[in-house]
């Protein structure tokens, strides 16, 4: 097993994909089944690097992981958060295209090929292969053919996931792009969305190529009062950061930026009647928006749930009815 001492291991080639495994004190079986997923697939050992982050765990998975010998580059560091795990990972990546996951999620091998074939083709430049996920492993899913856009113009016309790790990635466009530190929550949102506006050739597949396993355990599932508030905290600071950003852009791409911050905005609202259940939390956060010229939602057909949730948080009487019936619907799910 390589660690961050030997990287004069690595291949004198540079490898295809690397994949940026980050890991919290998670079951070692669990990060297994993820560096085991990306075994399976068909990339040869010097088109893969395998660098698996151990953001400070109480306990090192050092033992579960001596299996893989130098499959894998293991770095253990001070614990300062996913996205610090990240750009760590970002700075050792070596591969001309990145691909980023969770240590407790796993790729889902033919549907994952089929988004490799993509950078694989060696017709054009790819810049990024934008995929889906499931938290359904057990159906077999069909996909169709991936779509070619160019970055602003698929954030202009389609709503984002935001997960950073639906995505693989040409890391030469990323240039200095990196996660901000301290952000716990819609720290993918912020990345992600950067990331879309500088791709000439972005390829969509429908394929669900990602197992994104919920845990109860997990940050964003955590219900106690400090946890919902950093995480509403976390996502107003990302879109502020965005909307600035969107302001400073040529036309086209500040419109499209501005879309995926009117979407976000709207998702922040839900949240906060979905954690809070409080008039008062609600009213403070949208004054907090109004001040910062982001409330209300911009009048714009982006979707009909957007314009659904913009015209019910307009009036104090549609935001009412939000704070009664959005928490039972959400527990019904």
């Amino acid at each position: 097993m390589q660690n961050n001492k030997s990287n004069t291991l690595r291949q004198s080639s540079q490898p295809l994909v690397t994949f940026i495994v980050t890991y919290y004190n998670l079951p070692v079986p669990m990060l297994c089944e993820c560096i085991n997923s990306i075994l399976a697939l068909s990339l040869g050992p010097s088109e893969r690097e395998i660098i698996v982050i151990d953001d400070g765990s109480e306990v090192s998975p050092m033992n579960g992981l001596m299996q893989y010998g130098d499959d894998i580059i293991y770095v253990r560091q001070k614990n300062t958060g996913v996205s610090m795990a990240r750009n760590k990972g970002l700075e050792m990546a070596q591969g001309k295209y990145i691909q980023i996951i969770d240590g407790d999620d796993y790729l889902l091998q033919v549907p994952y090929e089929h988004c490799l074939d993509c950078i694989r083709d060696g017709q054009e430049e790819v810049d990024i292969v934008l995929f889906d996920f499931t938290q359904n492993n057990s159906i077999k899913q069909g996909f169709g053919e991936p779509k070619k856009y160019n970055g602003t113009e698929y954030m202009r016309n389609h709503n984002l996931k935001g997960g950073t790790w639906c995505c693989i990635f040409r890391n030469a466009i990323r240039g200095k792009l990196h996660f901000t530190a301290g952000i716990c929550y819609a720290e993918d949102e912020e990345f992600t969305a950067q990331l879309i506006l500088r791709a000439e050739v972005l390829y969509f597949t429908d394929a669900k190529a990602y197992y994104y396993r919920k845990r109860k355990t997990s940050a964003v599932h955590q219900k106690d009062d400090t946890s919902k508030q950093k995480r509403l905290d976390d996502t107003i600071s990302v879109i502020k950061s965005l909307s600035i950003k969107a302001d400073r852009m040529p036309n086209n791409d500040r419109l499209a930026l501005q879309r995926r911050v009117a979407q976000l905005t709207m998702d922040y609202i839900y949240n906060t009647i979905i954690l809070t259940h409080s008039r008062k939390e609600l009213e403070k956060r949208i004054s907090e928006l109004y001040a910062e010229g982001l409330f209300p939602l911009p009048d714009r057909d982006y979707s009909q749930k957007y314009k659904w949730f913009r015209k019910m948080t307009n009036t104090t009487l549609g935001r009412t009815v939000l704070l009664n019936t959005l928490p039972l619907l959400n527990k019904e799910r």
